[in-house]
């Protein structure tokens, strides 16, 4: 493999996917994981409430999704 692995490869949600594939070697991952800087002290705190009702929102895309589905195609059969 090249010094630098292309960044899809090194991407952390894949890479053990293609460690596994033999795609990407588990020295070389490992190597480039130790050359990218630690920016722990930039990282900026977020708060979450959860104590409103907008959480209740999903429900809305999921009775919207319902209706779509039952919406007859040309025909007169359901999609």
């Amino acid at each position: 493999m090249a010094d630098q692995p292309e960044n899809k490869l090194v991407d952390k949600r894949v890479a053990s996917r293609y460690v596994r594939k033999g795609v990407l070697d588990e020295k070389d991952y490992e190597k480039h994981l130790k050359t990218l800087p630690d920016l722990a002290d930039q990282a900026m705190p977020i708060e979450v409430s959860m104590d409103s009702d907008d959480h209740d929102d999903l429900d809305d895309v999921e009775e919207e999704d319902e209706v779509e589905t039952a919406t007859p195609a040309p025909g007169g059969e359901p999609a």
